[in-house]
């Protein structure tokens, strides 16, 4: 039996499912061929609905990189991913499979691209590295702060390359843009803020339904506790949800908050706050709609954090951003691009790509991914830190969630500036972890 489809039945069926008739048949088993040359390293990408289908055309696109498997539990979504392979223009044809558990073990697999929802990025990692793959996870890269703990752990015992994408870091301007920060280009910053706007509509009050055919929502739901399918979560509004997603906080919020972090020099912090809530419509939505949060830390330093997923209206002309502040002066720095200016507003350095205030949800189009994945996969090759591994990654993520955990206990949290960890509040550490689905919880 092979867990692999025909690409020619595979479209076939994923059209009729489409269409409301159902995919019908099984998954199971047939040998794929050996790449022949050494260097070539070769992918699953897991997860390929938006974000996933654009890295999956990215990794197909990348010199040495050869996408094997697309994985997704949606065959519409599987589609997507393979067509973005096949429009990149990769000779062989990816195999595609709805449980990416069956090809862990496949020896001809160097790494996996994790592009789930985000309750599932932590177990699929761990799963993919004591398989001994290599990862590309992408942000958060954990749904809570243990689940994080876990993946830096599973990285560090097998032995394996872990690369956030977190792509911005390895954009040539962005970096040219810390390294000034750091040469003291405004002095010593000691204040950064961070911010992202959106025009999110309400996704209403939804009704349980029957699932989609063609779609394996008890594999979709995998490590979480099971809770019955409605017609308003997939494919995107689970980030709203607290039991699957983690918010704009850190579906955003992350990539600006970890160059704020970078910037100031900073890992953890003293003390967190936060404010706001969902205020903009009355539907499912939990996560706020529009948070400020704090970030305090013992080197006399503070980030900001200001999200409004239903109002846009931009800051610096900026749609997204983090700006850099001293005595001395301000640094903005945005997509790929920053300006300088002294406390006269004057404009003192710009490097500007045209760019500005261009957000796009499925990520930022592959001249701008392409940095990264070239990166990740020259530390598959070589075993060298990829620029975003990670165990330092994931202290941005931290600052993530500390900021939703604040949120949801209502109040300020107190932390261990050398680790994160909260301290002397049993309330606040409910949100540390999860609980899983019997036989799903995450073992390293």
């Amino acid at each position: 039996m092979s867990i692999y489809y025909d690409r020619r039945e595979f479209v076939k069926k994923a059209a009729l499912s489409a269409a409301g008739i159902g995919l019908m048949g099984s998954y199971g088993f047939s040998a794929s061929k050996r790449v022949a040359a050494n260097d070539t390293i070769r992918v699953a990408v897991i997860g390929t609905n938006s974000r996933g289908a654009a890295l999956a055309g990215g990794f197909a696109r990348t010199p040495g990189v050869e996408v094997l498997f697309i994985c997704d539990v949606d065959d519409s979504a599987a589609l997507k991913g393979y067509n973005a392979v096949m429009e990149a223009g990769q000779s062989s044809e990816p195999k595609i499979i709805r449980d990416f558990r069956t090809i862990l073990d496949e020896p001809f697999v160097d790494a996996v691209v994790i592009a789930m929802p985000d309750h599932w990025h932590a177990p699929a990692a761990i799963m993919a590295l004591q398989a001994g793959k290599h990862v590309y996870i992408e942000k958060p890269g954990s749904h809570n702060p243990r689940e994080g703990e876990l993946v830096a752990e599973a990285a560090r015992k097998y032995g394996k390359v872990v690369q956030m994408g977190n792509q911005r870091r390895s954009w040539p301007n962005v970096i040219e843009a810390l390294n000034e920060i750091r040469s003291g280009i405004i002095g010593e910053p000691h204040y950064a803020r961070t911010w992202y706007g959106a025009n999110r509509p309400p996704i209403g009050i939804g009704n349980e339904a029957p699932v989609p055919r063609g779609f394996s929502f008890d594999l979709w739901q995998g490590p979480a506790p099971r809770r019955a399918f409605k017609d308003n979560l997939v494919h995107y509004n689970w980030h709203w949800f607290w039991h699957w997603g983690t918010g704009e906080l850190l579906n955003n919020g992350t990539h600006f908050i970890d160059l704020a972090r970078l910037g100031l020099g900073v890992d953890y912090p003293v003390k967190v706050s936060s404010h706001g809530g969902r205020y903009a419509y009355n539907d499912d939505w939990e996560t706020p709609d529009t948070q400020v949060v704090a970030y305090d830390f013992a080197e006399n330093k503070t980030i900001m954090w200001e999200g409004r997923s239903c109002n846009r209206r931009p800051v610096e002309g900026l749609g997204a951003a983090v700006s850099f502040h001293s005595e001395k002066g301000t640094m903005v720095v945005s997509n790929n691009e920053y300006i300088v200016y002294d406390n006269d507003n004057n404009e003192i350095k710009r490097y500007s790509t045209g760019r500005e205030g261009k957000v796009d949800l499925t990520g930022p189009g592959f001249d701008m991914d392409a940095d990264h994945i070239l990166d990740f996969a020259d530390a598959v090759r070589t075993g060298k830190k990829p620029v975003s591994d990670f165990s330092d990654s994931n202290k941005s993520v931290l600052l993530c969630h500390l900021g939703n955990i604040a949120h949801r206990v209502g109040r300020s949290i107190i932390c261990n500036p050398l680790d994160g960890s909260i301290i002397n509040d049993t309330e606040a550490m409910k949100y540390w972890s999860r609980e899983y689905e019997p036989g799903w919880e995450p073992v390293v």
